[in-house]
């Protein structure tokens, strides 16, 4: 009988090492047990902090290849290579492009819109990630346009219709009186020219329903939500200071569109700015406005969710993206 059972024992024993000789030959000759394709897809772009009393969520729209080498302009090629190497970074970058909404508790209120379709595929995520959030169109009551440039303006429309139904839809007087007059393509530069076009047919159907309403300076448009003119970018680019219980947030739609090179020397441009000089004065007083007095930003074209601080460096500027927390909290 106990030869039986040594018998059994080494049966077993030799099951076992055949076993571990299939999976050793299995690993040597590349097989894999557990096969899955790559999923190749993020998670969905929504990410949200408080703001005193007020909820913010930044949305993502998409990411697209941004060409820094034949946009950004002033400064020397030499000068952009090292600073995006310094960042690990190489052309051409994907940009963001980042819109905030702000939950006030009485309004529910959108910053930018992301491209809808003009960009094409990469893009014209907004809408899926707002829902996502737990947030439907239906319920905006107001979309505030930093500018009206196509990756800003663009998603407030859905195949030609109001993409927010029931919201009032606010932009400067000044940027609303250059891209709604089609003269203006005659004298602006050619690349230029289909922006016209987009801004004119986005608003469309919101001014058909007199729910298109400009302003004119600096008012407070909300409880707790003034406007900021920034200028250069576009002629009516504006930024939208919130605050809330002593906590203050600076939406500064185009202010940064490279980070790696713009907060490193505040005087590079880019090819899309109306006014080259009048957007290196905006930078730099934004930038300095938020260093002094520790705004959190909410910026459109700084890698996602576009949440953080900007903290002077002798004649630099460095950027503090927020600190990741699973709960929102002040």
């Amino acid at each position: 009988m106990m030869k039986g059972i040594q018998r059994k024992w080494v049966m077993q024993a030799l099951t076992r090492c055949m076993l571990v000789l299939s999976v050793v030959a299995s690993v040597w000759s590349g097989a894999a047990w557990a096969a899955a394709p790559q999923v190749k897809t993020q998670a969905p772009g929504f990410y949200r902090i408080m703001l005193g009393s007020f909820e913010v969520t930044a949305l993502s729209d998409g990411t697209h290849p941004f060409p820094i080498d034949t946009v950004v302009q002033d400064i020397p090629k030499a000068e952009i290579a090292r600073d995006l190497t310094r960042d690990f970074l190489q052309t051409p970058v994907q940009g963001s492009i980042n819109a905030f909404l702000i939950n006030t508790g009485s309004k529910l209120i959108l910053i930018d819109t992301g491209a809808g379709v003009l960009y094409g595929d990469c893009c014209g995520k907004l809408l899926a990630n707002l829902r996502a959030s737990g947030y439907q169109p239906e319920q905006i009551d107001e979309v505030l346009l930093t500018h009206l440039h196509k990756d800003h303006v663009g998603g407030i429309v859905t195949n030609g219709a109001m993409a927010f139904p029931n919201a009032v839809v606010r932009v400067s007087q000044t940027e609303a009186d250059y891209w709604l007059n089609p003269a203006n393509k005659t004298t602006a530069p050619a690349f230029l020219s289909t922006f016209f076009d987009a801004a004119i047919a986005t608003v469309a159907p919101y001014k058909a329903a007199g729910r298109f309403v400009p302003f004119t300076g600096e008012p407070e448009l909300e409880s707790g939500i003034r406007a900021v003119a920034l200028p250069g970018h576009t002629p009516g680019h504006t930024g939208y200071l919130v605050e809330s219980d002593g906590k203050d947030l600076l939406v500064w739609g185009d202010i940064v569109h490279v980070a790696a090179i713009q907060l490193r020397n505040p005087k590079a441009s880019v090819e899309y700015d109306t006014s080259a000089t009048d957007a290196q004065r905006s930078r730099r007083m934004a930038f300095n406005l938020a260093a002094q007095k520790g705004y959190l930003i909410g910026a459109a074209h700084i890698a996602f969710p576009g949440l953080g601080h900007i903290r002077k460096n002798g004649n630099q500027y460095e950027w503090v993206p927020v600190n990741y927390s699973a709960v929102p909290g002040p």
